[in-house]
């Protein structure tokens, strides 16, 4: 059991359980004592009571079987805590659930995790573990709090510095989650310490001491997962040692592929072909298991069988079918994901025997191995000379190159060729600074492989990986007395940069869209690094409101600041951080409608926009933005564990919106509605109905009877399908279906379930029965058409239940019909609905089911619509005199984080009695939430690793004169791991004449000129303009004579007289797309031309 928080004179008392987390001090006492005073104290304490009570009551986890596997109590020979079982706040968790799951969450809720030293790379992790939840998170440090870690650590404040450094972490991370003890130690670390944590972390460490902890921890039983990470400068490593057998249970975390069997051979080996519906994601070497096999059943008996000359749709099999029974039809099969055992060595070991290096930049395949000597020389230096280098000082730089040497010297055959002098001196001049963004990027790897560590999902670093990025550094050379501390805050950051790039980051107008967990990580970093902190405004804007789910990584956030504007209080927190930080936080959502606000004199004065969005039409608006005012525009995107940066710079980048990703492949309306064959499938469909029937449908109630005249006529004027079709529902909402009473509702639910899943499957298997045949007489029900069989209603299946119960409830919210308890209780529930007299169903023989997987509406239109449509508006005038002048529906709008609102319980409901009619697995409704909902999985680790990056870049985009081989695109992968860093995509450069020009370019004409003058203009330049249109319209065309009386117009006039052009009073110029050819006829495209008439 975790600690329980309880109230006893004197203070918040924790009682701690004999298998809670243990920490040895320098006391007499070698563990907390059983009731420990929280604070009270000296060497190890939690967080006060006054800042921030440690609510977890009940909050003990169990790590067992069940879920992602049943490892039982330890993942590869790693103990975790052997705590009961809890639930898990699904509501706050959802995003982390998406990537985790549920068995993952539960162990990473029973570790207890050791973090010590906590400068900015510190904190930076136990941020992150404490927003994932683990149990416990100790911090450890045994020195005192200096201005210069303000460049780094978020949760220090000027009134901090002389205090310990752990002590004045506490209460702010603890504020993170109530759920997770945050505690600190600050006396000396004994490795018998040690054995009260599942993984440990040190980011100030010796190689000596590191030696001594880790051969503690590799030897361990079970061994305790030991991380080593520094972040020195511009440079950083990392080290991970998870024991000598450590079992990864899923190594990418992706969910097994699948694929539907069209055809097995009787051969060896077996060819086995899918259908051409989605390609084949196996690859030679996988596991395989087989499913619903007809004909071929040997297949069906659960082995695991291995595959070769995987293709995109079809593999072979290892293995001899010549005799088993003839391949029939349908087929499931499945890929099989292997558990990996991974072989750590101690890092004793390691040190002098490093193996492979995992590389991020394949520019410098070179560079890990002599970052592993310069780590070690750096080592060497700070223990014979009792401190770091100091920035600029040439002494200490060849001090360390001269160590640097000798080392090398001694590793015989594994010695470097050349050591690289400037590079070490680069190393050297850094070496005290820890910078906020390298904090950033390494705190969210290291947090991602504690994670790995506590619960083995994903595979691990192994074991070392080296990173630099000195391409950020200012390109004019640096003078030692530009990096001398100023007695600020920023002293760390001025010590690698000088103090010119500190005045231009504190100048900077910065623009950041988006202030959810992407936008909270860029204003923490942003505000360390002190951007827009002097004569410059950071602005900073979202529409969008904080919601609980939000709280497990947009981490600006509290939970009392639920249903507040994301912008203002991501804003107030940023300033807290940095009382200097110059913010406006608006609420406004950046596109067409909102130009007025962000006006051209505003893009015009921007530095940089960093976008920190979550869907790709406002990156495009804004991409678009940047590249007509020729800005920079840094871009980055998270989906799980996997992240992406994009630099789009003025003139040496192309632009975001240059390359698109392909659209998400769409399921055929006819599969989705008739003929589904998976959960996502049903889900589609269950989210469609709900909205039609809750949300729609009701809303068209509403516009008839607030205004019949103006609805009927309207429908009147469409007189199509779709018209009829809502007319229909309208009547029947009012008519047939109008509920009055809750027992109408139940009728309305049992109804609804008979007609989706007993008549219409009894419809359909009617029309096309299991033998039916298409035109060129192939079977109608093969792959991957499933044969659907209708279910029989029985009010003792709690899944048929707990679909009515949701769907009486929701259908009496529609009508403000209240909802009686009794509705809950199973027993009487059932009761009620076996009351229902349902009507025997008489299949129809002229009943029209779309098949066409082209077809985009299941409406079909009639030529007697125009007739229909009038008798359903005589129908409904008749019904409408019926009803109370005031009465109105209540549409209810699908609410997917809610977990009392029966929202999800209704889809879940309808997507898994579908399944069940089509033999498709059911889920639960977690998962349901997650498909139906679309949500976007997401953890804080790879949005912290993507905002260290993206500002890793923004020192050479303020800076100025970097090429575009300094600046870096990653895309990267926390769960395999991969980092894959390039240089960005140079725009493409169309040449004419001894002119050359990209997308970035913008020709401007001013002095407010005619038709003939932009003509002419063109003319000298070697041009034939054509055409010329303003918007949609054609404003001159060479085609067309009478266009010549314009000539003599301004080009202004003609925009507003021809194309009805309506020109804001802050705006000065118009823009035109001007369509050319050269002498020789040839097409010629031109920049677009911006014409100045003020």
């Amino acid at each position: 059991m975790l600690p329980r928080k309880r109230v006893r004179e004197g203070g918040v008392v924790v009682e701690v359980d004999s298998d809670a987390t243990t920490t040895n001090t320098n006391s007499a006492a070698a563990s907390f004592p059983k009731k420990a005073r929280i604070g009270s104290f000296a060497a190890c304490s939690g967080a006060g009571a006054a800042d921030s009570p440690v609510n977890v009551s009940g909050q003990g986890f169990s790590s067992g079987g069940g879920g992602d596997n049943s490892l039982g109590n330890s993942v590869g020979g790693m103990a975790l805590g052997n705590s009961h079982p809890a639930e898990i706040d699904e509501d706050l968790h959802s995003r982390q659930l998406a990537v985790y799951g549920r068995e993952t969450m539960r162990r990473l809720f029973a570790s207890s995790v050791l973090v010590s030293g906590m400068q900015g790379l510190g904190v930076e992790i136990a941020k992150n573990l404490i927003l994932a939840g683990v149990k416990s998170v100790t911090l450890h440090d045994e020195e005192n709090v200096e201005l210069w870690d303000l460049s780094s650590n978020f949760v220090f404040s000027e009134n901090d510095v002389g205090k310990n450094r752990a002590e004045a972490s506490v209460s702010k991370l603890q504020e993170l989650n109530n759920a997770v003890v945050v505690l600190s130690l600050t006396s000396k670390l004994t490795k018998e310490q040690l054995s009260n944590f599942q993984a440990v972390v040190f980011t100030e460490i010796s190689l000596e001491k590191a030696i001594e902890f880790n051969d503690y921890c590799h030897s361990h039983q079970p061994p305790i997962a030991f991380i080593k990470s520094e972040v020195r400068g511009l440079f950083g490593s990392l080290f991970c040692d998870f024991g000598p057998e450590f079992t990864v249970v899923d190594v990418d975390g992706e969910d097994p592929h699948t694929g539907i069997i069209a055809s097995i051979s009787n051969d060896n080996p077996a060819l086995v072909s899918c259908v051409d519906d989605e390609r084949l994601e196996f690859q030679d070497g996988d596991l395989v298991v087989f499913s619903e096999v007809h004909g071929m059943k040997e297949l069906n008996d659960g082995k695991p069988r291995k595959i070769k000359n995987a293709r995109a749709y079809s593999f072979t099999l290892e293995e001899d079918t010549t005799n088993y029974g003839r391949y029939e039809k349908g087929g499931i099969v499945t890929q099989v994901k292997q558990p990996k055992v991974l072989n750590f060595k101690p890092f004793r070991e390691a040190l002098s025997d490093p193996g492979d290096f995992l590389l991020s930049d394949f520019s410098k395949f070179d560079r890990p191995p002599l970052l592993h000597l310069a780590f070690q020389a750096l080592d060497k230096f700070v223990s014979e000379i009792g401190r770091f280098p100091v920035a600029g000082s040439e002494d200490d730089a060849q001090k360390l190159i001269s160590i640097a040497s000798n080392i090398n010297g001694s590793l015989g055959d594994g010695r470097l060729e050349d050591v690289n002098p400037k590079l070490l001196q680069q190393f050297a001049f850094g070496a005290r600074a820890v910078l906020n963004p390298m904090a950033a990027m390494f705190g969210g790897i290291v947090g991602q492989e504690v994670v790995k560590a506590c619960s083995g999902k994903f595979h691990p670093l192994f074991q070392f990986f080296y990173f630099d990025s000195v391409e950020s550094l200012p390109t004019e050379p640096l003078d030692a007395n530009d990096l001398k501390p100023l007695n600020s805050r920023y002293d760390a950051q001025i010590s690698v940069f000088g103090q010119k790039l500190q005045k231009k980051l504190e100048d900077a107008e910065v623009f950041v869209v988006g202030s959810g967990a992407l936008g909270c990580e860029f204003l923490k970093n942003l505000a360390l690094m002190g951007v827009s902190c002097g004569q410059g405004k950071l602005t900073i804007t979202d529409d969008d409101v904080i919601e609980k789910s939000n709280l497990s990584r947009q981490f600006l956030f509290r939970d009392w600041n639920i249903g507040q504007a994301k912008s203002t209080v991501a804003a107030s927190a940023a300033a807290s951080i940095n009382p200097r930080l110059n913010i406006d936080a608006l609420q406004n959502r950046v596109g067409p409608e909102t130009e007025n606000v962000f006006h051209d004199t505003f893009w015009e004065n921007l530095s940089v926009v960093i976008n920190a969005l979550d869907n790709v039409n406002a990156r495009l608006y804004v991409d678009q933005r940047c590249l007509y005012f020729q800005k920079s525009l840094l871009e980055s995107g998270t989906l799980g564990a996997k992240c992406n940066t994009q630099m789009v710079i003025p003139h040496l980048t192309e632009n975001y919106g240059a390359s698109r990703d392909p659209p998400e492949k769409q399921a055929p309306m006819c599969t989705v509605h008739s003929f589904p064959h998976n959960i996502d499938h049903c889900l589609t469909w269950a989210r469609s109905e709900f909205e039609g029937l809750l949300e729609k449908t009701p809303a068209e109630v509403n516009a008839y009877l607030s205004n019949p005249n103006e609805y009927t006529n309207a429908m009147r004027n469409a007189g199509d399908a779709q018209a009829r079709d809502n007319l229909e529902r309208v009547l029947e909402c009012l008519d047939k279906e109008k509920c009055e009473t809750f027992e109408d509702c139940i009728t309305w639910a049992r109804l609804k379930f008979e007609d989706y899943f007993a008549n219409r499957v009894k419809q359909l298997i009617y029309t096309f029965p299991e033998d039916a045949a298409t035109s060129t007489g192939a079977p109608f029900w093969s792959a991957p058409k499933r044969f659907p069989h209708p279910l029989q209603f029985s009010s003792s299946d709690l899944g048929h239940l707990l679909f009515l119960m949701a769907a009486s409830i929701l259908r009496a919210e529609t009508f403000g019909i209240p909802i009686p308890d009794w509705v809950k209780h199973p027993k009487k529930l059932a009761e009620a609905v076996d009351r229902v007299i349902v009507p025997d169903f008489q299949p129809k023989k002229d009943a029209k089911i779309v098949t066409d997987e082209k077809a985009t509406s299941l409406s079909s239109a009639s030529i007697d619509d125009a007739a229909v449509i009038n008798d359903l508006i005589v129908k409904l005038e008749g019904c409408r005199t019926k009803l109370q002048p005031e009465f109105r529906m209540k549409p209810v709008q699908f609410e997917k984080d809610d977990d009392t609102n029966y929202h999800m319980d209704l889809i879940a409901g309808l997507a898994n009695m579908r399944a069940r009619n089509y033999s498709i697995p059911e889920v639960d409704k977690l998962k349901a939430k997650f498909i139906a909902g679309r949500i976007i999985p997401a953890i804080a680790t790879s949005t912290a690793m993507a905002t260290g990056l993206v500002c890793l870049e923004l020192y050479k985009a303020l800076d100025g004169g970097h090429k575009v081989e300094d600046y870096r695109n990653t895309f990267a992968n926390l769960a395999l791991p991969l980092f894959s860093m390039a240089e960005p995509v140079p725009p493409k450069v169309i040449k004419h004449q001894d002119m050359s020009w990209t997308v970035w370019d913008r020709w401007i004409l001013k002095d407010n000129p005619t038709l003939r003058e932009l003509l002419e203009w063109l003319k000298a330049k070697g041009l034939n303009a054509y055409s010329i249109s303003c918007g949609s319209c054609l404003l001159y065309n060479s085609m067309f004579p009478r266009h010549r009386e314009r000539m003599d117009k301004k080009m202004v006039d003609l925009a507003r007289e021809v194309a009805k052009v309506e020109i804001p009073s802050y705006r000065r110029h118009l823009d035109v797309v001007v369509a050319c050819e050269d002498d020789e006829d040839n097409d010629i495209d031109i920049p677009q031309i911006s014409i100045y008439f003020r």
